[in-house]
């Protein structure tokens, strides 16, 4: 057995996920501390000023910092491999921050097609609103992300594997040709997890997360997180831009997802597993038009998903027949699995992603990100695999 200083860097990721970043209060508690509060105290008004001014280290108000938010961000960041980690309320929270902080009027961002609706409109409508050409390309052709990136750009943006078809993008290639255009590569690693995948090892600048997905895991809190090896990205863009607009993650949320991360990588394990199962299954499956996993050998991109990750997400999405009504009549039919458009969750949730997550798109859009009137989204989660068959084979046969 090899002795390794006891530092968390050395520690391995389920020791990490368990252990990583706990600062215990003066009270010595095995659980990490709550600390409610949204300011501190000083012994003096020179305290307070050395506080502001940036000379003494200290917790000054929860907008900026708070220790049960510290505990969450130090864990993220010791299991993504980065340097910076900032906490938000929100993943769309997150994916705003890490776009707005690096860019002004006149900039470029590119992006892949592919994207989660809110991050479509933050490309295609909240930035152009403030003068930043949005461009879009699809993110499986290299060619057009060769050909987008032949001009100076500022930022490039992708989801891999996207929401909901689960598309993988290759991230060493983009990546490449994104800095060689002088672009910050920002990837929402959602759909992966940080325990399966590792976006900056790839070549990212930074990764964004909803914690509010497998982070949590339980259904119950909302948060974001942005992380990164960058100093001047995190040091002078990213936390001036969080300190005055405010997105500050919630000391409770922080505390609840602390939690989720001591059993991410069990439940992952499991989820993705029992993913892949129900992938398998749905191939077989009667009247089934198409089934989008990464981990099928029927996946466009399943030699490149098996380079970039440890397999294959919680995720799975299906085509079904009969278009909106065939969706409907397939979601109405199940009785174990939740109608929801939440995901990552200990309880198998599924959707209808043209009817919510991507409703405000065009169909035009819609058809070019491959989303049909019949694409339903599910997300898998630790029930016992044979029952979530059973009841998909259950709501199938009932649209016949």
């Amino acid at each position: 057995m090899t002795t390794k200083k006891n530092d968390p860097q050395n520690w391995r990721p389920a020791t990490q996920l368990v252990r990583g970043g706990t600062e215990r209060s003066r009270f010595d508690e095995t659980s990490e501390a709550l600390f409610m509060t949204s300011g501190y105290v000083y012994a003096s008004p020179e305290e307070a000023e050395q506080a502001f001014k940036g000379e003494k280290e200290r917790f000054v108000y929860s907008r900026y910092a708070n220790p049960t938010v510290a505990m969450l961000e130090k864990r993220l960041a010791l299991l993504e491999g980065a340097t910076y980690c900032n906490a938000t309320a929100s993943g769309m929270s997150a994916v705003f921050a890490a776009l707005a902080c690096q860019l002004n009027s006149g900039d470029r961002v590119v992006a892949s097609r592919a994207l989660f609706g809110s991050c479509h409109y933050i490309i295609t409508e909240l930035l152009p609103s403030f003068g930043i050409e949005g461009v879009l390309v699809d993110g499986t052709d290299l060619d057009q992300w060769d050909e987008a990136l032949s001009k100076p750009t500022n930022a490039v943006f992708l989801e891999t594997p996207s929401n909901p078809t689960l598309e993988i993008i290759d991230i060493k290639a983009v990546a490449e040709r994104a800095h060689k255009a002088g672009a910050c590569v920002v990837i929402d690693n959602v759909f992966a997890t940080p325990v399966l995948q590792k976006p900056l090892q790839l070549g990212a600048d930074v990764v964004v997360y909803s914690s509010t997905k497998h982070i949590d895991g339980q259904g119950r809190s909302m948060g974001g997180a942005i992380l990164s090896n960058d100093q001047e990205f995190a040091e002078e863009k990213l936390k001036p831009f969080l300190r005055n607009t405010g997105p500050s993650a919630s000391p409770f949320n922080a505390w609840l997802q602390l939690k989720g991360l001591e059993t991410l990588d069990l439940r992952v394990g499991k989820m993705t597993a029992n993913a892949l199962e129900v992938a398998r299954f749905l191939e077989t499956q009667e009247g089934i038009h198409k089934v989008f996993y990464p981990g099928l050998e029927s996946h466009p991109q399943f030699a490149l998903a098996k380079t970039q990750m440890d397999s294959g997400s919680t995720i799975v999405a299906f085509e079904v027949p009969g278009g909106r009504d065939g969706a409907f009549k397939m979601l109405n039919g199940v009785d174990i699995i939740d109608i929801s458009n939440n995901l990552g969750d200990s309880k198998s949730l599924i959707t209808h992603p043209a009817t919510t997550t991507h409703q405000r798109l065009s169909v035009e859009e819609r058809a070019l990100m491959g989303i049909d009137d019949g694409l339903i989204r599910l997300s898998v989660g630790l029930e016992d695999v044979e029952d979530l068959k059973e009841d998909l084979e259950r709501a199938l046969k009932g649209m016949h």
